[in-house]
């Protein structure tokens, strides 16, 4: 039985982590966004903003993370394995910052290819800043759109979550996938 990867994108603050801890909540296996923990490690190296600082180190820890999970996830065993954020959404970030970045992010997303990537649209309702997301709302929607766009020159088709209570999302989100 080979194990189906999913993802959840979608920019800053519009449920994704609500979402996978509602799926967890429900025992499916879920491997959550590594971003806050480079963020945080950064900052107890005296860095507080590596995404801004250090864009292609941040970049790069990410890509090294999401591909270890992404490989990783085979060892579960289980049929579903549900992704916080997926690879080709460090250079959906690299892109929205204007920064460039070395072939070998292309060629991590030509090389883990995900089933199935369900994204949802930036939220204004239920949007907040905090100490590690900087992003105005405006920004959340311009990385939507780079989101898509690098989804998509991938060749993935992305299924849109519509807004609506976390467990009618999450319901959605099985309802889809058949499970």
């Amino acid at each position: 039985m080979s194990t189906k990867k999913i993802v959840i994108t979608g920019g800053p603050g519009t449920g994704k982590s609500t979402l996978i801890n509602e799926l967890i909540k429900r025992g499916y296996i879920c491997l959550e966004e590594i971003s806050r923990q480079v963020t945080l490690d950064a900052k107890k190296e005296g860095i507080d903003q590596l995404f801004l600082t250090k864009p292609l180190l941040f970049s790069e820890l990410l890509l090294k993370g999401r591909q270890k999970q992404f490989i990783e996830a085979d060892i579960y065993g289980e049929k579903n394995i549900f992704f916080d954020r997926g690879i080709p959404d460090v250079l959906a970030y690299m892109d929205f910052i204007g920064d460039e970045y070395p072939k070998d992010f292309a060629d991590a997303c030509n090389n883990a290819v995900y089933n199935t990537v369900f994204i949802l649209k930036p939220w204004e309702a239920i949007y907040t800043s905090d100490n590690e997301r900087y992003e105005s709302f405006e920004q959340a929607l311009q990385i939507h759109d780079n989101l898509v766009n690098t989804y998509k020159n991938y060749n993935y088709t992305l299924i849109d979550v519509p807004f609506d209570t976390v467990e009618k999302r999450t319901n959605f989100i099985l309802k889809v996938l058949g499970m």
